[in-house]
């Protein structure tokens, strides 16, 4: 049903052989005026190996471009335009959606094969900050996306459960802990312990002695520090796992930094036995010479790993356990030069794998043009941000339609959409100036506005006196028009998304679908009892459909009513 294809092979079968048709296929444009047609084939290109002008050249492909999908061809200067017939492509696709449901779109690219995705990965004994949501819903979506390309998404939350920051944090609580205090609100009174740590080290040197003291003993296997150790991760993942449902993220896997504690001194033999190692100021180090990167640290002169070796070992392990085609590291983008690293230590190890390693990165969630720091404090609570999202959903929601019955659950699929969409319609590279004023609004591009394009849709089906989706025929009507052909859009968008890995594809994809629904039924009387209700119903249903299906691709609700 990619309707380029037949143009494709009409241009290419008309050239004898000048261009293939994917080269063909690759060269064709959506022209940006519906005056232009839907399809359009530039001829500069060819003007050089056909000699002849790219205007000439148009004017004989349009005649030679005979196909029952085709309701007129025209040259127009150097291009060949197409306008598709509207009642034929308009039943073929509203009739395809129905067919498949939730599966338009589904594709085999990755068919028999596991992608594993690093997402999320917060710090234990902290609290989760706005700064962890990019990660966590990029993440999220990208591994749903590869799922519906055919893959198996594996989602591992690398947790921050080891490092120096936990001694630091030890040495807080034995100064400072109040027992109390802590069971009471765990994350937040050890998030505040870590804090005044920063704040006292600044004028008490003895603190960071006594904090990578502390450390020593947790990785010496010291029964007390292991025992609070356990202590924070074990407050920590309870604290995580309340946000994860309300965002309804899960995870294939839970193993963080301590869990490699045992695996990276096989990755240090196997550096050895390659001859990969060498000293620098009493480091071990990998250089990287050819790749002109610096040199890879993987024991520093005290014998202590770091975050490199840790990486290296994960790495072989999710191999060895998955046996993963692709390998996603949706992590920010200042550890580029860190992900450049360990996948060049692992190609020079001889594992061809390590080229199917990405580090997909991202832009930073700024406060008042300031990256957020949990060091300093200046951190916004990303719970917090969803208790109010939801809270202000649902006074929304009672003003709006005060006898919906389950507010409370759609008024969660509001607020939170609300935040993933404000995440996911942003470019992954850009950074994103925090604003709760812009997350709440619920017109314009944002997830509301598409999931109540979906609620509206729903209401319409409700209040039809029929349900039947037979007797369909091609509607023909410009405004239908629109939506068919981001209909038959949406695979495209899917297999771009996940090419590009980019869910903003999608979030864009999903606005366009909803602003053309929205002047759809400005413009037309769907329910009018006349020979096209079934048909005008039948496009209704489809929107419904992939509208449902591109929200839940990025991670969001679609309410049926609001």
């Amino acid at each position: 049903m990619d309707y380029k294809f037949y143009f494709a092979k009409r241009i290419a079968d008309s050239l004898d052989g000048q261009l293939t048709e994917q080269q063909a296929y690759e060269l064709i444009e959506t022209p940006k005026y519906a005056s232009h047609g839907d399809l359009a084939f530039p001829c500069f290109t060819l003007a050089k190996t056909l000699r002849k002008s790219p205007v000439l050249i148009a004017e004989e492909l349009a005649v030679k471009m005979d196909n029952p999908l085709f309701e007129k061809v025209e040259a127009k200067g150097a291009y060949v335009n197409v306008f598709l017939n509207k009642a034929t492509v308009s039943k073929q696709v509203i009739e395809t959606v129905l067919q498949q449901g939730n599966h338009y779109g589904d594709m085999s690219l990755g068919e028999g094969k596991t992608i594993v995705l690093d997402l999320s990965s917060p710090n234990i004994a902290k609290p989760f900050s706005m700064g962890h949501l990019r990660s966590t819903v990029i993440g999220n979506a990208l591994a749903n996306i590869a799922e519906k390309c055919g893959y198996k998404a594996v989602r591992i939350n690398h947790l921050g459960d080891w490092g120096t920051q936990f001694g630091k944090l030890i040495a807080a609580y034995k100064r400072w802990g109040n027992d109390e205090k802590i069971k009471e609100n765990p994350i937040k009174e050890l998030f505040n312990l870590y804090v005044k740590f920063h704040e006292e080290a600044e004028t008490n040197e003895q603190l960071e002695n006594e904090g990578r003291a502390w450390f020593k003993k947790l990785e010496d296997g010291d029964e007390e520090a292991y025992r609070l150790w356990q202590w924070f991760r074990d407050e920590s993942l309870k604290d995580f796992s309340r946000i994860y449902e309300l965002l309804g993220v899960s995870f294939d896997s839970y193993n963080g930094e301590a869990f490699y504690n045992d695996k990276m001194e096989r990755i240090v033999h196997l550096l050895e036995e390659k001859g990969l190692l060498s000293e620098s100021d009493g480091a071990m180090v990998v250089r990287l010479d050819e790749k002109e990167l610096p040199p890879c640290l993987i024991k520093k002169s005290d014998g202590a790993t770091l975050y490199a070796t840790r990486d290296l070992a994960a790495a072989l392990y999710r191999y060895e356990t998955y046996q993963f085609a692709k390998a996603l590291y949706v992590v920010g983008h200042e550890q580029s030069l860190h992900f450049n690293q360990v996948f060049s230590v692992l190609e020079k190890l001889g594992f061809a794998w390590a080229k199917t390693m990405v580090h997909v990165p991202f832009g930073l969630i700024l406060k008042d043009g300031k990256k957020m720091s949990t060091r300093k404090g200046r951190v916004i609570l990303l719970e917090d941000v969803l208790k109010e999202v939801i809270a202000l959903a649902e006074q929304n929601i009672t003003a709006k339609n005060p006898n919906l019955e389950n507010k409370e659950e759609i008024a969660r699929q509001v607020g939170v959409g609300a935040v993933i969409f404000q995440d996911l319609k942003n470019e992954r590279m850009n950074n994103i100036e925090f604003s709760l004023e812009d997350m709440l609004k619920f017109e314009g591009e944002t997830g509301p506005y598409v999931q109540y394009t979906y609620a509206r849709a729903c209401s319409i089906l409700r209040n039809a006196q029929t349900a039947a989706t037979n007797n369909i025929h091609g509607l023909t009507d410009d405004e239908s028009w629109e939506i068919v052909k981001l209909l038959t859009a949406f695979p495209n968008v899917i297999q771009k998304a996940y090419e590009h890995l980019d869910p903003s594809l999608i979030a864009k994809y999903v606005i366009h679908l909803a602003q053309a629904f929205n002047s759809y039924y400005a413009h037309t009387k769907i329910l009018a009892e006349d020979e096209d209700l079934n048909s005008r119903l039948a496009l209704v249903r489809a929107t419904t459909i992939v509208l449902k299906e591109g929200l839940r691709l990025l991670g969001i609700g679609a309410p049926e009513r609001m």
